[in-house]
C-alpha cells in the first residue's frame, strides 16, 4: 500500500505554488510514496483579487478538513503576511476543529515550506509561528535542517529557504523561484517522504 504525502499550499501569486510543484516531485521520486498536490480554499472574492492582480487559480484540487486525515504524512505550504502565515491557509486550519477533537492528525509527520517579500520578511518566522498549529494537532515537525547540504551555505546568491524548510523570496511578484530554491523544494520532498514512508513501516 502506497504512502501517501499531501502537499497542501494557498499561493496568491505561484510562487509557493512553484515551489509545491518540485516539493511534490520530489517526494514522488521516493519509491512507494504516492505525491498529491493540494489547495486550500480562497477567502477572498474575485473581485477583489482582481484588485490585487492575482491570477486565476489553477486546476489543483481543493482540500477539505478530513481529506488531511487520509494523508500518511503533510507537507504544508503558503506566503507570509508580516511574518506569518497567510489567513487563508490559518482559516483552513482554523476549520480543523473536529480533526482536533478526534487527534485524526496525531502522530503524522508534517513539514512546512513558504514564501516572503524580503530577505527579512519572515523566512524563519513564518515557519516558526507556524509549528502551533502541528503542535496542537499532536503532529510530528519535520525540518530539513542542514540536509540540503552546500546549498544552505550560499553566499554569493539570493537564496529562500532555512532549516525551517524550503522558501523562496517574491519581491515585487516579478522575482520567480531560483533553481537552488527548487532543488531545496526538491530536497524536502524527498526527505519528508522518505521519513513518512519509515514512519508508516510495511503493511501487515
Amino acid at each position: 500500500m502506497a504512502t501517501k504525502v499531501y502537499i497542501v499550499y494557498y499561493s496568491m501569486y505561484g510562487h509557493v505554488e512553484k515551489l509545491a510543484e518540485e516539493i511534490q516531485k520530489g517526494a514522488a521520486s521516493v519509491e512507494g510514496v504516492e505525491a498529491k498536490l493540494w489547495q486550500v480554499p480562497e477567502t477572498l472574492s474575485d473581485e477583489v483579487l482582481g484588485k490585487m492582480s492575482a491570477p486565476p487559480k489553477n486546476d489543483v484540487p481543493i482540500i477539505t478538513p478530513n481529506e488531511l486525515a487520509e494523508a500518511d504524512g503533510l507537507i504544508l505550504g503558503f506566503p507570509t503576511r508580516f511574518g506569518m502565515m497567510a489567513a487563508q491557509f490559518k482559516a483552513f486550519l482554523d476549520s480543523t476543529g473536529g480533526l482536533w477533537r478526534a487527534q485524526q492528525l496525531a502522530g503524522k509527520p508534517a513539514g512546512l515550506f513558504y514564501s516572503t517579500g524580503s530577505q527579512g520578511g519572515g523566512q524563519e518566522t513564518t515557519a516558526l509561528t507556524a509549528i502551533t498549529q502541528l503542535v496542537h494537532h499532536g503532529m510530528i515537525y519535520i525540518p530539513i535542517g542542514y540536509t540540503f547540504g552546500a546549498g544552505m551555505f550560499e553566499m554569493e546568491k539570493v537564496k529562500g529557504g532555512s532549516p525551517y524548510g524550503a522558501g523562496t523570496f517574491a519581491g515585487d511578484g516579478s522575482r520567480q523561484p531560483s533553481e537552488l530554491e527548487l532543488e531545496q523544494a526538491f530536497h524536502q520532498g524527498k526527505y519528508i517522504a522518505g521519513i513518512t514512508k519509515k514512519l508508516k513501516g510495511p503493511a501487515v
